[in-house]
């Protein structure tokens, strides 16, 4: 098993190395230039995701299908991810992160727009779309759109499931003593609650979640930066210059290479916001909207609140707070999340135990309806009323079980989902500018798809 274990591990440090981070930050300014830079539009974009497009075709709302989008991204790597990014490279970690999430509202966009495009819809009326779709529809690589599927149904059940369950129960043990075997069982029968209702279900629920806990835990943080108010600013001149010159850290962060920075920060940033993975637009192409391109601006949020105001707000939050407690370890990222949110009197601990329990459970939520998907698309339906279950017996399992080999294989197919996806978006960049230009650059906004 370590035999295992290892291979796998060094795998995922392959797949997620250079080339991986090259082949992600490249296609996302790719994309920022040959789409004009949609980044533009993003007032557009958030007014259009909280307006009901009713008379569209679609299974949820746009809201709805952004919030699911949204429970499976924004998860415990937003918080306890971006401080081991600090903890590795430095201060500076946190500008490069924030970058993947400004470039990345453009891949994001484009994924959410051949989500819509190559949707298909079922002889009931739902709609199933996602890269695999416009894989086989788009390019007619039907090998390239199973081999996708394949990746996601996988990671389903372990960057998705079994993992955030662990956490979970790992986090109840420590902090209110529960047993894992109890809080497995506890999260295994809410989950099954959710799920067997299908997307409507899904979206319902993560519609009121989502929103919740990121209110919650965003003004955790802005408390913090009260307190920490006079090294708000002496923190964000830190980050800024680490990012390029990493020895002006001084202290114990000196010695990290610039590379070794941007590594570590853009590594977090474009695990954490999920733009490029493949994921987000397989529940993008169940939303009731009227033209590819609105669903595409709505898709696009998802980076911006997930990575450019989240993972910003964290960063900021424990350099801050790093400077204002000198003494403290940096060395440890979910000791350093834990030190920055104990200086919220009484609430602190409970408030970030409850974001990261909130938002590991959403995650659950939302990969359930990936995967779904992806084992729709390979069997048929039938066979995703037997993923539903193993789904469900999956997050027991990973409730009371060790998960450092599931880690280490998640890693690994969440980068091979990567790949074909992306794939799609650079041979499909003339379809991305074709609608973007019929629809966005023509303010025709508000037009109705015309039949495929």
């Amino acid at each position: 098993m370590q035999q295992i274990s290892d291979f796998f591990a060094s795998a995922s440090s392959f797949l997620w190395g250079w080339p991986m981070m090259i082949l992600l930050l490249g296609t996302h300014i790719f994309m920022t230039i040959r789409l004009r830079c949609p980044q533009r539009k993003l007032f557009t974009a958030i007014r259009l995701s909280i307006k009901r497009d009713k008379d569209a075709t679609g299974d949820v709302s746009q809201f709805g299908a952004l919030a699911t989008a949204l429970a499976a991204t924004i998860g415990t790597g937003n918080i306890i991810g971006v401080a081991t990014a600090i903890a590795l490279g430095g201060p500076g970690a946190v500008f490069w992160c924030w970058i993947t999430g400004v470039f990345g509202i453009a891949t994001k966009y484009a994924e959410g727009l051949l989500a819509i495009k190559y949707r298909t819809q079922t002889p009931t009326g739902k709609m199933l779309g996602g890269p695999m779709y416009a894989l086989e529809k788009g390019l007619g690589w039907k090998t390239m759109a199973i081999l996708f599927a394949i990746f996601t149904m996988i990671a389903s059940f372990g960057i998705g499931n079994t993992v955030q369950a662990n956490a979970i129960a790992t986090i109840a043990n420590n902090t209110y003593g529960i047993s894992p075997w109890i809080m497995g069982a506890v999260v295994c029968g809410l989950t099954a609650a959710v799920i067997i209702g299908g997307v409507k279900s899904i979206a319902k629920v993560c519609g009121m979640l989502v929103p919740f806990m990121a209110l919650f835990y965003i003004l955790g943080c802005i408390y913090i930066l009260f307190v920490n108010h006079n090294y708000v600013w002496p923190a964000i001149s830190l980050i800024l210059k680490c990012a390029f010159s990493p020895e002006a850290a001084g202290g114990g962060f000196a010695g990290s290479s610039i590379m070794m920075v941007a590594r570590y920060g853009l590594a977090r940033g474009l695990f954490s916001n999920e733009s490029g993975l493949g994921s987000a637009p397989i529940v993008a192409a169940a939303a009731q909207t009227r033209n590819p391109v609105r669903q595409a601006l709505v898709s696009s949020t998802g980076t911006f609140w997930d990575t450019v105001i989240i993972c910003a707000l964290t960063g900021i939050v424990i350099v801050s707070s790093i400077i204002a407690y000198p003494d403290i370890s940096y060395h440890d990222g979910a000791a350093l999340t834990k030190m920055a949110f104990s200086k919220i009197p009484y609430v602190g601990e409970p408030l970030l135990s409850f974001g990261l329990l909130t938002f590991a459970f959403s995650t659950i939520l939302g990969w359930s309806y990936y995967g779904e998907r992806a084992v729709e698309y390979l069997k048929g339906k039938k066979w995703s009323y037997v993923y539903r279950l193993l789904y469900i017996v999956a997050v027991y399992v990973g409730s009371i079980a060790s998960l450092n080999i599931v880690w280490n294989i998640a890693d690994c197919m969440n980068a091979l989902m990567a790949i074909p996806n992306l794939l799609s978006l650079l041979f499909l960049n003339g379809i991305l500018v074709h609608e973007t230009r019929k629809y966005l650059w023509r303010n025709r906004l508000d037009k109705e798809m015309e039949e495929q």
